[in-house]
């Protein structure tokens, strides 16, 4: 059940998404003893601390296209959610 810092990181966002989708059902079954679950939580908090730096750095790399008057692009400015 434990994994390395460096697990983690080596996972792809979909992987640790549905790793912590397991932590999360598994604590929220009530069935884990408490020591298992204590694990379980910094597993899940590693987890989505991994996948927060993931949709971080995609949301950095968004960046919509602004065309020119004629048409071509002209450039790129950062994606702004409020000006879709």
């Amino acid at each position: 059940m434990a994994e390395s810092p460096a697990d983690i990181a080596s996972l792809s966002f979909e992987d640790a998404l549905r790793a912590l989708e397991d932590v999360v059902r598994k604590l929220e079954s009530g069935e884990v003893p408490l020591d298992d679950s204590i694990t379980l939580y910094e597993r899940g908090e590693a987890l989505r601390r991994h996948c927060q730096a993931r949709l971080d750095a995609a949301s950095a790399r968004i960046e919509k296209i602004v065309a020119g008057a004629d048409g071509q692009a002209a450039g790129t400015q950062p994606f702004d959610e409020s000006g879709r």
